[in-house]
């Protein structure tokens, strides 16, 4: 948790309050952390770190929405911001459709 703390804090981001939330409780089988973050503006925001070898594809883009959703059900809000931590190559045609669906990019 230090390390993502840091890694966010040296992109610009700062959050007060910082909560992972189980995969599990989400009932979804990917290998991501999720957490759930509350900025100093007190929006929440969501974070996903994805750690693969293989290629994030625009099949990834429409999975990670989902569990967005997934998660503003489960925490009964809706996140202002979504922040993705990868540590895997990216498409570039995933990365537009995620610049566009507003997500935050942030590459290890």
């Amino acid at each position: 948790m230090k390390i993502l703390v840091e890694q966010l804090r040296i992109n610009g981001r700062i959050y007060k309050k910082l909560e992972e939330i189980q995969p599990k409780d989400l009932k979804i089988r990917n290998k991501v952390k999720l957490y759930a973050a509350l900025d100093l503006n007190r929006y929440y925001n969501a974070i996903i770190i994805v750690s693969q070898k293989s290629r994030l594809l625009m099949k990834d883009v429409v999975k990670l929405e989902e569990i967005v959703q997934k998660m503003a059900i489960y925490r009964d809000h809706q996140f202002k911001g979504k922040t993705l931590v990868l540590d895997a190559p990216l498409c570039s045609k995933a990365k537009a459709a995620f610049i566009k669906a507003k997500w935050k990019i942030i590459e290890k």
